[in-house]
């Protein structure tokens, strides 16, 4: 495993497992799967209705607490100070923690900035071990940043090799946030998979297409976290650690990029 330093400090694994869709009884037993396969990051949120699937699958794990990275956002309807603040407490209830280590806001609000002052209490009194945001483009970002008295470790957004964010990395690196991309497969669209430059680029290195795309994020420090259930794709998301593309081959995955969302966040 690869791991990023957030601006407080605060170590994360490169890569984990986004938790959308899983739930029940088969949701514990993946994401249980992943965690006893090595994975340290799982990533959830209030909207997915999952924390508490995730709470369980981490008890039932082989794996102390304090070996994992557990992040989870925070939507609407908890979207003023007081609605926050009881949120976050929700969430530590629903995952068994007594902290959290990423702790963001799931989507940019009228009342954001309200919102993130429960962040920022919650942050200094050792419920979260880092704080941030999600799906706010660059001006959102700089707005948000005007306002806000500690600086988002994270802005998780869409982000794939059609989608690069780059200008937006490149922006927030500038005030030490880290950009963190989900949906690092564009959920199946644009045909990339069967790309015949992506698979060809996987021929090399004995890799699959889905791991050549994960590399890329890598080798651009940009933490990911795609999803999976069945235990062969966890472990074939996992087994991105043993090559490096070289420069040629990052030429043309970026000339994949056509700056398109699948998901109209932007």
């Amino acid at each position: 495993m690869e791991y990023i330093t957030l601006n407080n400090q605060v170590t994360m694994p490169i890569l984990g497992l986004g938790t959308y869709q899983l739930k029940g009884n088969s949701g514990i037993e993946t994401i249980k799967n992943a965690i006893n396969l090595g994975y340290t990051l799982i990533d959830t949120a209030q909207m997915y209705q999952n924390e508490r699937e995730v709470g369980i699958a981490i008890k039932e794990s082989n794996v102390n607490r304090e070996n994992l990275f557990i992040t989870t956002k925070i939507c609407t309807p908890n979207t003023t100070y007081e609605k926050a603040e009881k949120a976050i407490d929700i969430s530590l209830k629903n995952l068994q923690t007594d902290y959290i280590d990423l702790l963001l806001i799931h989507e940019p609000y009228d009342t954001s900035t309200e919102m993130y002052k429960a962040f920022e209490k919650a942050y200094i009194n050792g419920k979260v071990r880092a704080i941030g945001i999600s799906n706010f483009n660059e001006s959102e970002y700089l707005d948000f940043i005007d306002k806000c008295s500690v600086i988002p470790a994270i802005n998780q957004v869409e982000c794939h090799i059609m989608y690069n964010k780059k200008e937006l990395q490149h922006t927030m690196k500038k005030y030490g946030t880290v950009l963190m991309g989900y949906s690092p497969f564009a959920q199946g669209n644009g045909n990339l998979f069967v790309d015949n430059d992506i698979m060809n680029i996987g021929k090399k290195y004995n890799k699959t297409s889905s791991q050549v795309m994960l590399r890329h994020l890598i080798q651009r420090d940009i933490p990911t976290i795609p999803k999976a259930s069945s235990v062969e794709r966890l472990k074939e998301n996992l087994d991105v650690f043993n090559f490096t593309l070289n420069d040629n081959d990052v030429q043309i995955i970026n000339s994949k990029n056509q700056n398109k969302s699948f998901f109209g966040w932007d």
